[in-house]
């Protein structure tokens, strides 16, 4: 089955669709038909062969290439938002509404209006819905959202010093868990492995495979190895340097660093590395 990926933010979730018999090429600016309506979108890459077992749901239909009229029609609505957005706020606090409104977008033909905000419990809008729709005169949808999604919005800075990866190429969120950090011998200080969500870092996931394979061929924190001098204990493990640290058990007090290849251990090819797969502090 041929396919190709549709974007309608950047850096946001990439979706299937079909094409039929239309000439589509990379960023071509189309219009498809999603369950919120009518919204034009950017082809992402060439059409390639989708596997039916990758479906998640029925594949929808381009319903066209965009024309110059709806290309004028979406840069209007793009126009509008920020206005739209700066209301919202001003409602929302007439409103007396614990919330922080993030964005909002029109579907194409103006037929509902999508707005995004971030809570940390539920909030009670009605009244915000019937103040937005007898100035829009449209359908208006308020969509709650993770705080993830609030930052991918807001940006920021890394503690690398890079812009944040959730605004420039992540598409979609990966789970992310302490058992990872445990994994990479990280701090476990929230500061240092938390990002300007303050959830865990979304980088911690991008070499954890790495450092699960490697250690499948190195001690445990615990095990006993065989050295020139003995038998030792191992306290640390550095898997990316291939460093131990050790305390040997024959004397007291005495500590040593070693490349794992000048000890011998048994690797066990099955090991699970031993921790809780938690996500909190």
């Amino acid at each position: 089955m041929k396919a190709i990926r549709v974007q309608f933010k950047p850096a946001g979730k990439r979706y299937f669709f079909s094409y039929g018999n239309l000439n589509i090429t990379d960023k071509a600016k189309v219009i498809v038909n999603t369950v919120r309506g009518l919204e034009l979108g950017f082809v992402v890459g060439e059409s390639f062969d989708l596997k039916e077992e990758d479906l998640t749901s029925e594949l929808k239909d381009i319903v066209r290439i965009a024309t110059d009229d709806d290309i004028k029609g979406y840069e209007k609505n793009k126009e509008d938002e920020p206005f739209i957005l700066k209301k919202t706020k001003e409602l929302a606090k007439r409103n007396d509404l614990d919330m922080k409104v993030l964005e909002c977008e029109y579907t194409l033909d103006r037929s509902k209006l999508i707005i995004y905000f971030e809570s940390e419990g539920r909030v009670d809008f009605r009244n915000l819905v019937k103040d937005l729709a007898e100035i829009y005169h449209t359908r208006i949808e308020l969509r709650q959202v993770g705080s993830r999604d609030g930052a991918k919005v807001f940006g920021g800075i890394g503690p690398c010093g890079l812009i944040v990866c959730c605004q420039t190429f992540i598409t979609e969120f990966a789970n992310v868990s302490v058992k990872m950090a445990k994994n990479q011998s990280l701090s476990l200080n929230p500061v240092k492995i938390s990002g300007n969500c303050g959830k865990l870092l979304c980088c911690i996931n991008y070499e954890n495979d790495l450092y699960t394979e490697l250690r499948k061929n190195a001690p445990d924190i615990g095990d006993i190895v065989k050295t020139a001098d003995g038998e030792a204990k191992v306290l640390s493990c550095d898997v990316i340097n291939k460093n131990l640290k050790v305390k040997y058990l024959n004397e007291d007090n005495k500590f040593g660093y070693l490349k794992i290849s000048d000890v011998e251990f048994t690797p066990r090819k099955d090991k699970v590395v031993r921790y809780e797969d938690d996500d909190s502090f």
